[in-house]
């Protein structure tokens, strides 16, 4: 926008947007469609590291097509496909091959199929668990009389697994409920807080008496969402990337982008905000959105409001890793018809969950190929952080060749890390956030996004970077600016 070094125009007329993940590029990219009618308006858009578009990244080698980031996205949350949409990816969106039929849970070295009829995170139906093979007879009886557990009463906050034992049993939780919770989170679900998490379940309680019971109600009503697409979840043809791409086009022209570039400083400037950039630079603006976790948002406002960054200090984040291996087909012996495996934390192993990709979606390895990408790392297990390439690919491998039989040398490996990449929504953590949200709303000029807060899907860190960007616009009007 033709702004040299130094102190930059002290005008209010200015958006500053810190973190170039989904969410502040889907911020800058509305803010970029008000500068279209607003030439007076300037927005900057800062990222610490070469690239934006944070964990989505699509890699592409020797005809693989490799996912760094989030594969998927949620069909029933419409923010992301409404997105691309809009950006003119219609044509682009595909929902995962119709003809692969759910996961399976790996349970002392085999692997059983997820029953049919699960809804989120528990079972909806009953018949299915019973035939499954993956209880006890004792488990699957158990888990039969949640039908008959009485409502809790206590107004105390519940984990997700203090839920799902005192419903359906332990045995359920640790193997049926505890993988899936744990493979969107990676987190323990004895942390992890129902309200925030699952908070569905709770009111199925609250109002049936049972979930099983709310759920046959809520499939015969009509506020039974369903998607348009026939699978729950749909992606990008041609990889994730193309929607940071179709984002970044249109921003061009309208956002300032500074890669390489770290915030190094924030405090209070009369009524505005001053950012010190790690080039050298001082930026005053109006107001600056801070889409970064919440832990790095922590360290930048300090010094402007102390206490805020003392309760954004209070959400825990786990790291986790992906390894993707490519192997030739017919080095894989076993032939799986679904989307992958999770793997309990009983189980003691330091994989996370397995996903076969070539058999989730069309185009992801080059014919006569497969891909998998093996998560490591969990809380309590965070061997993501310091464990070199070798030994995450040597133990993706074996856990590999132990449940699937791939004994060969993979023709493709890559490996991914997320250090603290996941926050954690532990007990407490609505409470967290509605104080976080009064104390933003203290602060002017101000605000937060991201998937710390309330949602940590990708339609989720969109319409936070979408809020984020109406109220720092609304914030502009509010100054007469």
């Amino acid at each position: 926008m033709g702004l040299g070094r130094g102190m930059i125009d002290n005008t209010p007329r200015r958006i500053v947007v810190v973190g170039g993940g989904i969410t502040g590029l889907t911020a800058a990219y509305r803010l970029a469609q008000t500068v279209e009618k607003d030439a007076k308006l300037q927005v900057d858009l800062i990222e610490s590291h070469d690239r934006l578009g944070g964990k989505i990244v699509t890699h592409r080698v020797d005809g693989f097509l490799v996912e760094g980031g989030p594969d998927t996205w949620l069909a029933r949350k419409p923010e992301a496909a409404a997105l691309c949409k809009e950006l003119g990816l219609d044509d682009q969106i595909i929902p995962t091959k119709p003809g692969t039929r759910g996961a399976f849970v790996s349970r002392r070295g085999k692997l059983h199929k997820l029953p049919e009829g699960m809804s989120g995170l528990v079972p909806s139906r009953i018949a299915p668990l019973f035939f499954s093979g993956m209880l006890s007879p004792l488990g699957r009886l158990r888990a039969a009389g949640e039908w008959f557990v009485r409502r809790r009463e206590a107004e105390t906050e519940e984990s997700v697994a203090g839920f799902v034992r005192r419903r359906w049993g332990r045995e359920a939780y640790d193997y049926l409920v505890e993988p899936l919770v744990c493979g969107i989170y990676g987190g323990d679900g004895d942390h992890l807080s129902l309200d925030a998490v699952a908070p569905d379940l709770k009111d199925m309680e609250q109002q049936h008496g049972s979930v099983l019971r709310g759920m046959r109600h809520s499939r015969r009503g009509p506020e039974n969402r369903i998607s348009q697409y026939p699978t729950p979840f749909i992606s990008l043809e041609s990889g994730m990337q193309e929607l940071v791409d179709a984002i970044e086009r249109p921003i061009g022209d309208h956002v300032r982008v500074l890669l390489y570039t770290d915030v190094v400083g924030l405090r209070r400037v009369g009524a505005g905000l001053a950012l010190e950039l790690s080039n050298g630079e001082s930026i005053t603006t109006a107001a600056a959105i801070l889409a970064t976790p919440a832990n790095i948002a922590a360290d930048l406002i300090d010094p402007v409001n102390a206490d805020l960054a003392t309760n954004l200090r209070t959400i825990p984040f786990v790291s986790n890793a992906a390894v993707s291996l490519g192997f030739r087909e017919a080095e894989v012996p076993r032939e799986l018809n679904g989307y992958g495996y999770v793997v309990p934390r009983r189980e003691g192993s330091a994989t996370l969950a397995c996903s076969l990709a070539t058999s989730k979606l069309p185009g992801r390895a080059p014919a006569g190929h497969v891909l998998t990408r093996v998560f490591l790392g969990r809380s309590g297990q965070e061997i993501a952080d310091a464990t070199p390439d070798s030994e995450l690919i040597d133990l993706a491998r074996t856990e590999l060749q132990t449940t699937l039989g791939v004994a060969q040398k993979p023709v493709f490996s890559r490996v991914d890390r997320y250090p603290q990449g996941m926050p954690q929504y532990t007990i407490g953590h609505l409470d967290r956030v509605d104080r976080i949200e009064k104390l933003v709303s203290e602060t002017p000029g101000v605000f937060l996004a991201g998937n710390s807060y309330r949602g940590v899907g990708i339609s989720d860190c969109i319409r936070s970077g979408q809020k984020a960007a109406f109220a720092a616009l609304r914030y502009l009007e509010g100054l007469g600016a």
